[in-house]
This record gives C-alpha cells, sequence and structure tokens, in this order.
C-alpha cells in the first residue's frame, strides 16, 4: 500500500457520520485494530530495511576502501583511489545506498502516518462525546 493509498483510506475512516455517532463509537476499536496493524507491518519493515542499509553500507566501505573481494572491482569500472577522509563522501554519493535511505525514508513517513492516524482515532471517542453532548445541548436537554 503507497503512503497516498493510505492517505485517501485514512481520510474515508476518520470522517464520523453525525447522524450515526452510536455507530462510529462502535466502530473505534475496529478501525485502531485496522491502523494498528498496518503500522505494525510497516514498522517491521523499517527494521528489515535498516539492516539492508547497514549491510549495503559496509559492502560499500569496503568497495571504495579497495578491501573487497577482487571479484567486485571486475564487475564495476572503478579506477579511482579514494583517501580514506573521502570514502564516507563516495558512499554518501553512491546510487545503491541513495536508493536505500529514499526507501527507509518513505517508509518512516508512513509510520509516522499511522502513528498520526491513530492518535486521531484515539481522540475519535473524546470527538464523538462531544458531538452527542452538543447534540443534547441543541434539543435542550442539558
Amino acid at each position: 500500500m503507497t503512503l497516498e493509498e493510505l492517505q485517501d483510506q485514512a481520510s474515508k475512516d476518520l470522517a464520523i457520520d453525525d447522524t450515526q455517532l452510536d455507530i462510529e463509537s462502535l466502530s473505534t476499536p475496529t478501525l485502531h485494530s485496522k491502523y494498528l496493524k498496518i503500522y505494525s507491518t510497516y514498522a517491521l519493515m523499517l527494521k528489515k530495511e535498516e539492516g539492508d542499509y547497514s549491510k549495503l553500507h559496509v559492502k560499500k566501505w569496503l568497495f571504495f576502501t579497495g578491501k573487497a573481494d577482487p571479484e567486485e572491482y571486475k564487475d564495476q569500472d572503478f579506477q579511482l583511489k579514494v583517501l580514506r577522509q573521502d570514502v564516507d563522501k563516495f558512499i554518501d554519493a553512491d546510487d545503491l545506498i541513495i536508493k536505500q535511505r529514499q526507501k527507509i525514508e518513505y517508509i518512516k513517513q508512513i509510520c509516522k502516518f499511522c502513528e498520526d492516524t491513530l492518535k486521531q482515532i484515539n481522540n475519535r471517542t473524546f470527538q464523538i462525546k462531544n458531538a452527542i453532548e452538543f447534540k443534547k445541548w441543541v434539543g435542550g436537554d442539558f
């Protein structure tokens, strides 16, 4: 599921129909469960991607310091002698490292969105209670 799809789905799920406040109130635990499951899935995915990043970073460090398997140098056309102080610059500019970092940031954004959505769901009971209280007040029952 993409972030955009998740945002669209949350917009629909978080809308409260003020004509069916009882049903909205009863659906809150189901919504919480749904978004907690999504959050858990992406949080685990994030941990995996961070592990993959660490492995890739070491692999690239070995490559740029000249300590990698000689076979790796045959596959790639890299003839520079990189100074130890410049290794991090080369690693940071590597296409695979950049792609992996972007993947991690994307998943972090999804996790953040899920956290915020869960907070909204937790506040939903207060919003529904306030709507009920307002309807009572408007109806003269206070």
